[in-house]
């Protein structure tokens, strides 16, 4: 699944640079995920980097858009690929 994020947020910016796949932006109010660059750092890391930084746990899975393991690899391929 993809992540998403909450109202919770403070909008500290420690998510936005931790994202290996620049997912994050931000938002009118808060921080946004863009669900078709959100791997959950499949590819790139054991465990999705911006939960890891949160200072607020805001950023649970993002239900409206469920993602199989083999699907977020095969997304982490697609956008690793356009940067060669």
């Amino acid at each position: 699944m993809a992540l998403t994020i909450t109202d919770e947020c403070i909008n500290c910016d420690v998510c936005e640079p931790a994202c290996p796949n620049q997912a994050i932006f931000q938002g009118p109010e808060i921080y946004e995920i863009a669900p078709e660059r959100c791997t959950e750092c499949v590819g790139h890391f054991d465990e999705p980097q911006c939960r890891s930084v949160c200072p607020v746990d805001c950023i649970p899975l993002d239900l409206l858009h469920v993602e199989s393991p083999e699907q977020l690899l095969a997304k982490y391929r697609l956008l690793t690929a356009a940067k060669l």
